[in-house]
């Protein structure tokens, strides 16, 4: 059965990694929903967390493909633990001035902040879970927005 994964990939920060990386997961048939990259608590190594769909079975099948990857050095299936997962979005809402009190409601509601307000547009900041994202994304949809950015998940496994 297919369903969602979240992966860290800790890999030496190296020039084409990512491109090995994620060329992997296209050349296997996997999509890559959302990945995110950055540095890791240990100097000169970098953390994927990759969100893709499908099966145990051919997830099991990246994971040893990854470790034969030479930047590669651990791999871990987040999803299949307890896990803290997040997103942040910057979304460009049409905001003329009759319109913002509504609009700050729907902020105000998910705990999001207004980082810009332009004359006729607000730029709102909001971090939680994908769930909560597109939940806060169908909300504004009304008011029209102008430019949505999001910076896909990035996750832990919860403290023991």
């Amino acid at each position: 059965m297919s369903y969602k994964h979240t992966i860290s990939v800790l890999v030496n920060n190296q020039p084409g990694v990512l491109q090995r990386v994620s060329g992997l997961f296209g050349r296997r048939g996997f999509n890559i929903e959302s990945i995110t990259v950055g540095e890791s608590e240990e100097k000169g190594l970098s953390r994927m967390v990759i969100v893709t769909t499908g099966d145990d079975k051919t997830l099991e099948q990246v994971s040893k493909q990854l470790y034969k990857l030479i930047d590669v050095i651990k791999v871990v299936d987040l999803s299949a633990n307890p896990m803290v997962g997040r997103e942040l979005a910057l979304i460009k809402v049409n905001a003329e001035p009759s319109a913002r009190p509504e609009i700050l409601g729907v902020v105000e509601t998910f705990r999001a902040a207004v980082v810009d307000i332009g004359p006729s547009s607000l730029i709102v900041q909001v971090v939680g879970d994908s769930e909560k994202i597109d939940a806060m994304t169908e909300l504004l949809k009304p008011y029209g927005i102008k430019e949505l950015s999001r910076t896909g998940v990035t996750a832990m496994i919860r403290g023991k």
